[in-house]
């Protein structure tokens, strides 16, 4: 990659850079001050992932690279060429299914949003905290939620949700 070269970057340079998002191999000239949540949504057309703050304070840009949680907002899109990107319009091939993703699911049934600007970040957070195995109780759920911002006050159906999918085993 150019930027490991040391060498100064003009302005109009793009960069090449591989990255599989929602399973999808992708090759990409992006310029190196693009940060990962812009490609998403602005190149790739992946909007789901929501610019909230955009200082990663809110995490609605959250998604999951390589499996850990990430604010898109801060990470630049030539940091994580060749990993593995999963947004919200990829998370079900996470559970390996047609439908849903089962926090989708729970979701839904938990009634765990409002206006659902957050929803997607909210989403994607929670596959991260299952995966990471660290949340045992309804409060090790809330800590590890903390850094995803509901401005409609839905914490309480959030946690039930994921509560849920933990609880049933059915993570994805």
């Amino acid at each position: 990659m150019l930027i490991e070269s040391g060498s100064p970057v003009a302005a109009d340079t793009r960069v090449e850079i591989s990255l599989t998002i929602n399973g999808e191999a992708r090759q990409l000239q992006v310029a190196p001050w693009t940060t990962l949540l812009d490609l998403l949504r602005e190149q790739l057309d992946l909007t789901g992932t929501k610019k909230g703050c955009d200082h990663g304070q809110c995490g609605a840009c959250t998604v999951l690279v390589n499996g850990t949680r990430v604010n898109s907002c801060l990470a630049l899109a030539v940091m994580k060429d060749g990993a593995e990107i999963t947004t919200v319009e990829g998370l079900a091939k996470l559970s390996g299914g047609n439908g849903l993703h089962p926090l989708q699911e729970a979701f839904v049934a938990h009634d765990a949003f409002q206006c659902g600007y957050c929803t997607p970040g909210q989403l994607c957070s929670a596959a991260g905290v299952l995966s990471e195995g660290h949340a045992k109780s309804r409060d090790e759920i809330r800590e590890a939620m903390s850094g995803n911002i509901c401005r409609c006050g839905a914490y309480t159906n959030i946690v039930d949700a994921i509560e849920d999918v933990m609880q049933s085993g059915a993570q994805g």
